[in-house]
């Protein structure tokens, strides 16, 4: 099924590539198979895209730390916040800002 989904996505994203959402959905489709290192590189392909989008922040932090590169983790994670901050959601930046209490 899963690959069904993946399949699915990436024709969504042949239709319309700027679509950050379907890129997003993509990369986590990726990583709920193990297949982390495309989910980082569709996480940051997303926020290279679209700079505000902060779903991407958040879950590209939370891949970081599962890999223990903390020190990237914690760079994604401060930006997301402000970028949460900026967007006024504040459930983003307190989920963020959890993760990052997590590391001290």
């Amino acid at each position: 099924m899963k690959s069904d989904r993946i399949a699915q996505l990436k024709d969504f994203l042949e239709n319309d590539p700027n679509d950050s959402f379907t890129r997003y959905a993509l990369a986590l489709e990726y990583a709920g198979k193990g297949e982390i290192q495309i989910a980082l590189s569709l996480l940051l392909e997303v926020l290279e895209r679209d700079p505000a989008y902060v779903p991407a922040y958040q879950q590209l932090g939370y891949q970081y730390l599962k890999l223990g590169r903390l020190s990237e983790a914690e760079q994604v994670l401060r930006r997301g916040i402000e970028v949460a901050r900026e967007q006024n959601d504040p459930h983003a930046q307190r989920e963020m800002q959890d993760a990052l209490d997590e590391l001290a």
